[in-house]
Protein backbone atom coordinates (compact mmCIF):
# COMPACT_ATOMS: atom_id res chain seq x y z
CA UNK A 1 0.00 0.00 0.00
CA UNK A 2 1.12 3.67 -1.00
CA UNK A 3 1.79 5.81 2.17
CA UNK A 4 0.03 9.00 1.57
CA UNK A 5 1.49 12.06 1.78
CA UNK A 6 1.12 14.54 4.86
CA UNK A 7 -1.38 17.17 4.07
CA UNK A 8 0.52 20.77 2.20
CA UNK A 9 0.01 23.89 4.50
CA UNK A 10 -0.68 26.85 2.45
CA UNK A 11 1.96 28.41 3.16
CA UNK A 12 3.84 25.35 1.97
CA UNK A 13 2.89 25.92 -1.55
CA UNK A 14 5.40 28.47 -1.83
CA UNK A 15 9.20 27.21 -0.99
CA UNK A 16 10.30 30.56 -0.82
CA UNK A 17 7.39 32.15 1.35
CA UNK A 18 9.83 33.43 3.82
CA UNK A 19 10.81 36.48 0.65
CA UNK A 20 6.40 37.31 1.08
CA UNK A 21 6.22 40.27 2.19
CA UNK A 22 2.61 39.88 4.67
CA UNK A 23 4.61 36.53 6.29
CA UNK A 24 6.31 36.63 9.08
CA UNK A 25 4.95 40.29 10.12
CA UNK A 26 6.85 41.87 7.12
CA UNK A 27 10.08 40.56 8.65
CA UNK A 28 11.04 38.57 5.24
CA UNK A 29 14.29 39.29 3.17
CA UNK A 30 11.98 41.88 0.87
CA UNK A 31 10.86 44.85 2.86
CA UNK A 32 7.01 45.70 2.17
CA UNK A 33 6.37 47.91 -0.71
CA UNK A 34 7.44 51.42 -1.16
CA UNK A 35 9.82 51.11 2.30
CA UNK A 36 13.53 52.14 0.64
CA UNK A 37 16.23 49.35 0.92
CA UNK A 38 19.15 51.55 0.73
CA UNK A 39 18.89 54.47 3.71
CA UNK A 40 21.50 57.03 3.88
CA UNK A 41 24.50 57.60 1.01
CA UNK A 42 24.24 54.97 -2.01
CA UNK A 43 27.93 55.03 -1.90
CA UNK A 44 28.11 52.46 -4.13
CA UNK A 45 25.88 54.37 -6.86
CA UNK A 46 27.39 56.96 -6.41
CA UNK A 47 31.48 56.38 -6.92
CA UNK A 48 30.02 54.37 -10.00
CA UNK A 49 28.62 57.35 -11.52
CA UNK A 50 31.72 59.67 -10.72
CA UNK A 51 33.80 56.60 -11.89
CA UNK A 52 32.10 56.64 -15.46
CA UNK A 53 31.98 60.33 -16.06
CA UNK A 54 35.76 60.22 -15.48
CA UNK A 55 36.49 57.69 -17.81
CA UNK A 56 34.45 59.33 -19.74
CA UNK A 57 36.71 62.31 -20.74
CA UNK A 58 40.04 59.82 -20.01
CA UNK A 59 38.79 58.13 -23.38
CA UNK A 60 39.35 61.09 -25.11
CA UNK A 61 42.08 62.64 -23.09
CA UNK A 62 43.80 64.24 -26.07
CA UNK A 63 41.11 66.51 -26.59
CA UNK A 64 39.86 67.17 -23.21
CA UNK A 65 42.97 67.02 -20.74
CA UNK A 66 46.37 67.77 -22.81
CA UNK A 67 44.36 69.71 -25.89
CA UNK A 68 43.86 72.51 -23.22
CA UNK A 69 47.68 72.97 -22.12
CA UNK A 70 48.46 73.58 -25.84
CA UNK A 71 45.98 75.83 -26.55
CA UNK A 72 46.75 77.94 -22.73
CA UNK A 73 50.11 77.83 -23.90
CA UNK A 74 49.38 79.97 -26.81
CA UNK A 75 48.20 82.39 -25.31
CA UNK A 76 51.16 82.52 -22.93
CA UNK A 77 52.85 83.12 -26.34
CA UNK A 78 50.71 85.26 -27.92
CA UNK A 79 50.21 87.97 -25.13
CA UNK A 80 53.65 87.67 -24.03
CA UNK A 81 55.08 88.92 -27.32
CA UNK A 82 52.62 91.27 -27.77
CA UNK A 83 52.67 92.96 -24.28
CA UNK A 84 55.86 91.77 -22.42
CA UNK A 85 58.29 93.00 -24.40
CA UNK A 86 60.94 95.36 -22.73
CA UNK A 87 61.09 93.90 -19.47
CA UNK A 88 57.29 94.93 -18.85
CA UNK A 89 56.37 94.12 -14.89
CA UNK A 90 53.17 93.73 -14.02
CA UNK A 91 52.35 93.63 -10.10
CA UNK A 92 56.29 93.68 -9.29
CA UNK A 93 56.96 90.60 -11.48
CA UNK A 94 57.54 90.28 -15.42
CA UNK A 95 54.84 89.35 -17.48
CA UNK A 96 54.77 86.21 -18.38
CA UNK A 97 55.08 85.18 -14.51
CA UNK A 98 52.00 87.97 -13.91
CA UNK A 99 49.27 86.21 -16.68
CA UNK A 100 50.30 82.62 -16.22
CA UNK A 101 47.93 82.00 -13.16
CA UNK A 102 45.38 83.47 -14.77
CA UNK A 103 45.81 81.30 -17.58
CA UNK A 104 45.68 78.24 -15.47
CA UNK A 105 42.58 79.40 -13.26
CA UNK A 106 41.04 79.98 -16.66
CA UNK A 107 42.03 76.46 -18.11
CA UNK A 108 40.29 74.79 -15.34
CA UNK A 109 37.12 76.99 -15.24
CA UNK A 110 36.18 76.28 -18.85
CA UNK A 111 37.30 72.62 -18.58
CA UNK A 112 35.32 72.52 -15.98
CA UNK A 113 32.25 73.76 -17.24
CA UNK A 114 32.82 71.30 -20.13
CA UNK A 115 32.39 69.01 -18.92
CA UNK A 116 29.47 69.11 -16.72
CA UNK A 117 27.52 70.20 -19.24
CA UNK A 118 27.93 67.51 -21.66
CA UNK A 119 26.34 65.03 -19.12
CA UNK A 120 22.85 65.20 -18.61
CA UNK A 121 22.73 67.27 -22.36
CA UNK A 122 24.34 64.45 -24.28
CA UNK A 123 21.99 62.33 -22.34
CA UNK A 124 18.91 64.21 -23.30
CA UNK A 125 19.82 64.35 -27.36
CA UNK A 126 20.53 60.96 -27.19
CA UNK A 127 17.58 59.30 -25.32
CA UNK A 128 20.35 57.77 -22.36
CA UNK A 129 19.40 60.13 -19.70
CA UNK A 130 16.85 57.32 -18.10
CA UNK A 131 20.79 55.57 -17.85
CA UNK A 132 20.97 58.41 -15.10
CA UNK A 133 17.55 58.47 -13.70
CA UNK A 134 17.05 55.21 -13.13
CA UNK A 135 19.46 53.82 -10.91
CA UNK A 136 18.19 54.65 -7.03
CA UNK A 137 20.58 57.64 -7.18
CA UNK A 138 19.38 60.74 -5.32
CA UNK A 139 19.35 64.17 -6.89
CA UNK A 140 21.91 64.98 -4.30
CA UNK A 141 24.27 61.86 -5.44
CA UNK A 142 23.23 62.58 -8.81
CA UNK A 143 24.76 66.37 -8.76
CA UNK A 144 27.59 65.32 -6.46
CA UNK A 145 28.67 62.56 -8.98
CA UNK A 146 28.51 65.02 -12.03
CA UNK A 147 30.50 67.62 -10.54
CA UNK A 148 33.00 65.73 -8.98
CA UNK A 149 34.14 64.29 -12.11
CA UNK A 150 33.89 67.86 -13.55
CA UNK A 151 36.29 69.01 -10.37
CA UNK A 152 38.65 66.15 -11.28
CA UNK A 153 39.28 66.85 -14.92
CA UNK A 154 39.75 70.78 -13.61
CA UNK A 155 42.64 69.74 -11.42
CA UNK A 156 44.02 67.70 -13.72
CA UNK A 157 44.00 70.39 -16.43
CA UNK A 158 45.86 72.69 -13.82
CA UNK A 159 48.58 70.37 -12.99
CA UNK A 160 48.67 69.77 -17.36
CA UNK A 161 48.61 73.49 -17.92
CA UNK A 162 50.85 74.25 -15.04
CA UNK A 163 53.45 71.86 -16.19
CA UNK A 164 53.44 73.22 -19.73
CA UNK A 165 54.08 77.09 -18.40
CA UNK A 166 56.89 75.72 -16.55
CA UNK A 167 58.62 74.97 -20.09
CA UNK A 168 58.30 78.48 -21.25
CA UNK A 169 60.74 81.08 -20.11
CA UNK A 170 60.68 83.61 -17.79
CA UNK A 171 57.28 82.09 -15.72
CA UNK A 172 58.22 81.70 -11.84
CA UNK A 173 55.28 79.20 -10.47
CA UNK A 174 56.46 79.61 -6.80
CA UNK A 175 53.64 79.85 -4.81
CA UNK A 176 53.27 82.48 -2.28
CA UNK A 177 49.71 81.27 -0.10
CA UNK A 178 49.42 77.63 -1.41
CA UNK A 179 46.26 78.30 0.79
CA UNK A 180 44.86 80.61 -1.39
CA UNK A 181 45.57 78.63 -4.76
CA UNK A 182 43.71 75.70 -3.55
CA UNK A 183 41.13 77.47 -2.33
CA UNK A 184 40.20 79.74 -5.21
CA UNK A 185 41.12 76.81 -7.69
CA UNK A 186 38.72 74.92 -6.31
CA UNK A 187 35.77 77.71 -5.78
CA UNK A 188 36.75 78.17 -9.71
CA UNK A 189 35.95 74.71 -10.63
CA UNK A 190 32.65 74.18 -8.60
CA UNK A 191 31.41 77.18 -9.72
CA UNK A 192 31.82 76.93 -13.17
CA UNK A 193 31.05 72.85 -12.90
CA UNK A 194 27.68 73.92 -11.35
CA UNK A 195 26.87 76.47 -14.08
CA UNK A 196 27.63 73.92 -16.86
CA UNK A 197 25.07 71.38 -14.77
CA UNK A 198 22.45 74.27 -15.07
CA UNK A 199 23.55 74.76 -18.62
CA UNK A 200 23.02 71.49 -19.31
CA UNK A 201 19.73 71.27 -17.26
CA UNK A 202 18.23 74.06 -19.30
CA UNK A 203 19.78 73.30 -22.88
CA UNK A 204 17.61 70.84 -25.47
CA UNK A 205 20.16 70.98 -28.26
CA UNK A 206 24.00 71.68 -28.44
CA UNK A 207 23.65 75.14 -29.76
CA UNK A 208 22.02 76.23 -26.49
CA UNK A 209 24.95 74.77 -24.93
CA UNK A 210 27.15 76.55 -26.99
CA UNK A 211 25.51 79.78 -26.97
CA UNK A 212 26.16 79.80 -23.24
CA UNK A 213 29.75 78.83 -23.55
CA UNK A 214 30.33 81.78 -26.17
CA UNK A 215 28.44 84.32 -24.96
CA UNK A 216 28.37 83.76 -21.10
CA UNK A 217 31.59 82.16 -20.05
CA UNK A 218 34.05 82.81 -22.38
CA UNK A 219 33.43 86.97 -22.25
CA UNK A 220 33.20 86.38 -18.37
CA UNK A 221 36.51 84.41 -18.61
CA UNK A 222 38.28 87.08 -20.75
CA UNK A 223 37.20 90.28 -18.99
CA UNK A 224 37.86 89.10 -15.53
CA UNK A 225 41.51 90.74 -15.45
CA UNK A 226 43.27 87.55 -16.72
CA UNK A 227 46.18 89.45 -18.92
CA UNK A 228 45.44 93.09 -17.50
CA UNK A 229 44.95 94.64 -13.40
CA UNK A 230 41.84 96.44 -13.02
CA UNK A 231 43.49 99.77 -11.80
CA UNK A 232 44.13 100.98 -15.48
CA UNK A 233 40.57 100.79 -16.29
CA UNK A 234 38.17 103.65 -15.95
CA UNK A 235 35.76 103.61 -12.83
CA UNK A 236 32.65 102.35 -14.60
CA UNK A 237 34.46 99.33 -16.35
CA UNK A 238 36.47 98.82 -12.79
CA UNK A 239 32.82 98.44 -11.45
CA UNK A 240 31.93 96.25 -13.93
CA UNK A 241 34.76 93.79 -13.42
CA UNK A 242 34.22 93.91 -9.60
CA UNK A 243 31.22 92.62 -10.21
CA UNK A 244 32.77 89.67 -12.29
CA UNK A 245 32.97 86.78 -10.04
CA UNK A 246 35.54 85.03 -12.21
CA UNK A 247 37.77 88.45 -11.44
CA UNK A 248 37.82 87.20 -7.86
CA UNK A 249 38.83 83.30 -8.89
CA UNK A 250 41.58 84.71 -11.18
CA UNK A 251 42.84 87.19 -8.77
CA UNK A 252 42.56 85.25 -5.99
CA UNK A 253 44.23 82.60 -7.25
CA UNK A 254 46.85 84.43 -8.91
CA UNK A 255 47.51 85.98 -5.28
CA UNK A 256 48.11 82.81 -4.19
CA UNK A 257 51.59 82.32 -6.41
CA UNK A 258 52.74 86.34 -6.32
CA UNK A 259 51.79 87.49 -3.00
CA UNK A 260 49.73 90.42 -4.25
CA UNK A 261 46.52 91.10 -6.01
CA UNK A 262 44.11 93.55 -7.58
CA UNK A 263 41.13 92.29 -5.54
CA UNK A 264 43.19 94.45 -2.34
CA UNK A 265 45.10 93.49 0.89
CA UNK A 266 45.10 90.23 2.48
CA UNK A 267 41.46 90.96 4.47
CA UNK A 268 40.00 91.63 0.84
CA UNK A 269 41.16 88.67 -0.44
CA UNK A 270 39.64 86.59 2.73
CA UNK A 271 36.51 88.22 1.85
CA UNK A 272 36.50 87.37 -1.82
CA UNK A 273 37.04 83.24 -0.83
CA UNK A 274 34.57 83.90 2.03
CA UNK A 275 32.17 85.20 -0.43
CA UNK A 276 33.14 82.74 -3.68
CA UNK A 277 31.89 80.13 -0.85
CA UNK A 278 28.10 81.85 -0.58
CA UNK A 279 27.94 82.00 -4.15
CA UNK A 280 28.70 78.31 -4.89
CA UNK A 281 26.54 77.21 -1.66
CA UNK A 282 23.48 79.40 -3.84
CA UNK A 283 24.23 77.91 -7.05
CA UNK A 284 23.89 74.26 -5.58
CA UNK A 285 21.24 74.76 -3.81
CA UNK A 286 19.39 76.38 -7.24
CA UNK A 287 20.43 73.54 -8.90
CA UNK A 288 19.74 70.51 -6.60
CA UNK A 289 16.21 72.42 -6.72
CA UNK A 290 16.26 72.28 -10.21
CA UNK A 291 17.24 68.51 -10.35
CA UNK A 292 14.67 67.85 -7.76
CA UNK A 293 11.61 69.53 -9.46
CA UNK A 294 12.43 67.23 -12.90
CA UNK A 295 12.24 70.59 -14.89
CA UNK A 296 13.55 69.78 -18.65
CA UNK A 297 14.56 66.33 -17.53
CA UNK A 298 11.53 64.22 -16.17
CA UNK A 299 9.17 65.79 -18.77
Amino acid sequence: MVEQAPPVSPESDFPDASFVEDNTGGEGRFPPRGQPVIRGVNGIGLWSLYMKEVRRFLKVQTQTIWAPAITTLLFLVIFSVALGRGGREVLGVNFPTFVAPGLIAMAMMQNAFANSSFSLLSGKIQGTIIDLLMPPLSEGELMAGILGAAITRAIAVGFVVAGAMMLYPGVSLAMAHPWAVLWFGLMGAVMLSLLGLLASIWAEKFDHNAAVTNFVIAPLAMLSGTFYVIDRLAPAFQAVSRANPFFYVISGFRYGFLGRSDIGDAGAVAMAALGLLALNALLALGTYRLLKSGWKIKN
